[in-house]
This record gives structure tokens, C-alpha cells and sequence, in this order.
């Protein structure tokens, strides 16, 4: 098996080098990489400049964009021979619910889709985990069911793991995405030089978090699978839709 690995969190985050760890395990990785934290960059793509590549001394390839120009730029231009499927991760934080709209891991697992290829995006749930190689596992088991039984090459897996060591994992669910509440207000202050800045406020606390949701699974100690598509159409309201352009 041929694995593209990126991240949202940067080449030097532990997350990634945890997840190549396993995977590399088991299989043939190539590593491509934001060269720092793009956390929230979702499915960017820098259309405005070139990007440069670099390559670090753990032989990792690092640029200068988002994970979704990572993955571009290595399934594009970089790898000589394609891979199987793209992993993504692992996040330093939760990617539940709604968190998959603004999430560069989830981005960059649906741009391997938009080429062609199955995905999975893995987080590892927590305010500051550290239980990376308890989600390094998870990914190989399921890295291995994968080669066993494949997936349709339009499949995105979106993984989050609870931040516990492997023995304290009670099962794998797959799940549906649950909703928060809205955002906190954002956080206005000053710079040094007296003007007004904003900061980003808090993510919602849950809403649509019961049985069945991805948020209800990791809280219960399971890691949550949840299958994702990139088809955003709500088709039950196209009729209406139709009806009120219609409309007199």
C-alpha cells in the first residue's frame, strides 16, 4: 500500500510524525505538509502566488500553503507514482460536527477525493492530547480492514479518537456528524499601538450531540467513524426552491 500523508498542523507537529510512525509500518508514505500551523484553513487553495517546496532533514516535504495545496501539489507534481489513499492527521484536537467545514485535516483528506483517491482524516480529541499513538493504532486498524476490504476511491472517513491510552478504547462506532451551538462572539482588544483587534471566539458548545453522533461516541470512550460526502445540494428543497422562483 502507497500512503500520501498531510496535516493542518505543520511539518514538526507531533501528530504527524506519530502518524507516520504507524502507518509507515505497514506501509510506503510520502509526507507533504504545511511548513506551520494552518489549523481552520478548510479547502483553500493560494491561487495568488507560487508555492515553494522544501524538504527537512526527517525527509518530510514542507510548503509554504495550506493542507489542500499540500496534497494537490504532491498527487500533481511531486509523487512519480500515485498512491492508494491519503491519510490526514493526526489533528491536535477534535474534528466533530460542524468542525468538518472549517477543519484543514478534513480539507486536505476530501482534496485526495477530488483526485480520485479514498481518504481518512484522523483527529485525536482533547484540548492537549497527547495520546497520539493510541490514534496511530486506531488508523492502522483501519488501514488494514481498508486492504481487506476497500472503500470506493469517493469515500472520505472522518476518524476522531478519544485522548485515552489503546486500553481504555471501548470499541470503534461508525457515527453521523453531530451540530454545535452557534460560535462565541468574537473577543475584540488592542494592539500595542492603540487599534482595535478581534479575536476569533470559542466554538459553540454542543447541540445535536445523542446516540449516534460522533460527539456522543467519543465521549463515551469510542472512536468515532463517520463517512463523509462533499455533495452539499439539500435535494428535498429543490422542488420548493423551483416553486418559489416561479412564483408570482
Amino acid at each position: 500500500m502507497r500512503i500520501l500523508i498531510s496535516n493542518d498542523d505543520g511539518y514538526l507537529a507531533p501528530g504527524l510524525l506519530a502518524l507516520y510512525q504507524s502507518v509507515n509500518s505497514i506501509a510506503e508514505t510520502f509526507v507533504v505538509a504545511p511548513d506551520r500551523n494552518r489549523s481552520g484553513a478548510s479547502n483553500s487553495l493560494t491561487l495568488t502566488r507560487p508555492l515553494r517546496v522544501h524538504q527537512a532533514p526527517n525527509r518530510f516535504y514542507y510548503l509554504d500553503g495550506t493542507p489542500t495545496d499540500c496534497v494537490h501539489v504532491a498527487l500533481t507534481g511531486l509523487m512519480t507514482d500515485e498512491p492508494d489513499l491519503v491519510v490526514a492527521g493526526i489533528n491536535h484536537g477534535a474534528n466533530l460536527g460542524d468542525d468538518v467545514i472549517y477543519s484543514g485535516t478534513v480539507a486536505a483528506a476530501m482534496e485526495g477525493r477530488f483526485l480520485g483517491l479514498p481518504a481518512i482524516a484522523v483527529s485525536l480529541v482533547g484540548s492537549h492530547p497527547t495520546n497520539f499513538n493510541t490514534a496511530g493504532q486506531v488508523t492502522v486498524q483501519l488501514l488494514e480492514r481498508l486492504a481487506r476490504h476497500p472503500l470506493p476511491t469517493d469515500t472520505i472517513i472522518n476518524v476522531n479518537v478519544p485522548d485515552r491510552p489503546i486500553e481504555e478504547i471501548r470499541g470503534i462506532q461508525a457515527t453521523r456528524l453531530g451540530n454545535r451551538h452557534k460560535s462565541e462572539p468574537v473577543i475584540r482588544a488592542k494592539d500595542p499601538y492603540g487599534s482595535e483587534i478581534y479575536w476569533v471566539g470559542p466554538a459553540g458548545l454542543e447541540q445535536d450531540a445523542g446516540p449516534g453522533t460522533d460527539f456522543f461516541a467519543v465521549r463515551e470512550g469510542f472512536v468515532s467513524v463517520t463517512p463523509l460526502h462533499v455533495d452539499l445540494t439539500r435535494y428535498e428543497y429543490v422542488n420548493q426552491v423551483q416553486s418559489w422562483l416561479q412564483a408570482p
